[in-house]
């Protein structure tokens, strides 16, 4: 059988008792002095219980209303307390965030960002998941992902933030001098890592595209960059790695660059979030503190 009265007649009721008079629960509850009896008589007609005693002086609760009271007055408080989460959420800067992104370009890019950031905001924490799996960000509960490569998710906004590719080096000492042609790496020792195969290279004076899938002379197949690096950089064998790693040990000596006419094309490196507008005030400052270091 359907109720009579609302969860408003229950929040009224508890407020009464909370404020220990009509009067008081009127004003606080922005409605009329006649209104509130109305409903609380509704209440306890549908219930067929007095739940208080009124006198020109005092309101009290019955034996009845003292367990309404007791159970309601519980959910109303995590009611409340849910309802201040939520502006909280809106409109300060404190919380949670679910963060994913790549191991190594996330470290690499985003380490020293993310600690300057909590140290600007220091009721702010972040629940970060480096991974080179692509994870369900839907089911993890992720705020923001950072994705290499085809980021493109329903109902996600994709921002760019930097372009990398990939290219051939090797250790000072091996010799290179042989390799005019990507299809001559055959023979040579290599080092590869999970997500870095097939080899994809374009001449950037020919414009020629050459696919190269290493499968003879692998000293070494990781699933980690920065094992692949250290590799590399022992003399173990010739790699393709992306360019903010190799680069910078290039020009410090540690590595040379093999056939510097080709790379890999350009691949984007992006943030990736739910929408524009109906996101917490926590992650929209990390999104705009993103954008403005990139």
């Amino acid at each position: 059988m359907a109720s009579n009265y609302s969860l408003d007649d229950l929040r009224y009721f508890c407020t009464i008792v909370k404020l220990g008079s009509f009067k008081q629960a009127a004003a606080s509850l922005g409605v009329s002095l006649s209104t509130l009896s109305r409903r609380v008589n509704l209440l306890e007609q549908s219930l067929q219980l007095r739940l208080l005693n009124r006198d020109a002086h005092r309101v009290t609760l019955t034996h009845s209303g003292e367990t309404y009271f007791e159970r309601y007055s519980k959910v109303f408080n995590e009611l409340d307390d849910i309802e201040q989460t939520l502006r909280d959420d809106k409109h300060q800067a404190k919380g949670k965030i679910r963060i994913t992104a790549p191991i190594y370009s996330g470290k690499q890019f985003l380490s020293a960002l993310f600690c300057d950031f909590l140290l600007k905001y220091p009721d702010i924490q972040l629940d970060l998941r480096f991974s080179n799996e692509l994870i369900d960000i839907e089911k993890h509960g992720i705020d923001i992902a950072f994705r290499v490569r085809n980021p493109a998710i329903d109902n996600w906004v994709v921002r760019q933030l930097k372009l990398t590719r990939n290219v051939l080096c090797c250790h000072t000492n091996q010799p290179h001098s042989h390799i005019t042609h990507p299809s001559q790496l055959v023979k040579d020792p290599k080092v590869t890592c999970v997500g870095l195969t097939p080899w994809q290279l374009k001449n950037q004076l020919t414009g020629e595209q050459f696919s190269f899938a290493p499968t003879d002379h692998i000293k070494l197949h990781v699933d980690e960059i920065q094992m692949m690096e250290e590799a590399v950089k022992s003399g173990v064998g010739i790699s393709y790695m992306p360019d903010y790693i190799a680069l910078p040990l290039i020009e410090s000596g540690k590595l040379k660059r093999i056939l510097p006419d080709w790379h890999s094309e350009e691949q984007p490196f992006s943030m990736l979030y739910r929408d524009r507008e109906h996101i917490p005030y926590r992650v929209r400052l990390l999104i705009e503190y993103v954008l403005q270091h990139f």
